[in-house]
Parts: structure tokens; C-alpha cells; sequence
């Protein structure tokens, strides 16, 4: 499921923001994937 993924991202993305930094190339990508994520869910929400 959808929600399942986005939790799973959010959390990379919290863990490589604490390893690398906020504005790591490594947790911008993720970030950007978890966008990815939340918009298709949004989009299937409509």
C-alpha cells in the first residue's frame, strides 16, 4: 500500500537528513522520491 511506502521513505529520508545533512545530494533525492509518493497519492485521492 501507498501510506506503507511513503512512511518507509519519510523515515530514509529522516535517517540520511541526520547522517548527511538537510542538503545532502543523497536526502534531496529522497525528498524528491517522497514527493514522487505523495503526489500520486494525492492524485488518486481526487
Amino acid at each position: 500500500m501507498i501510506c506503507v511506502e511513503i512512511e518507509q521513505k519519510r523515515l530514509q529520508m529522516l535517517n540520511l537528513a541526520k547522517k548527511y545533512g538537510m542538503t545532502a545530494k543523497v536526502t534531496v533525492e529522497c525528498s524528491q522520491e517522497l514527493d514522487k509518493l505523495l503526489n500520486l497519492l494525492q492524485r488518486n485521492s481526487h
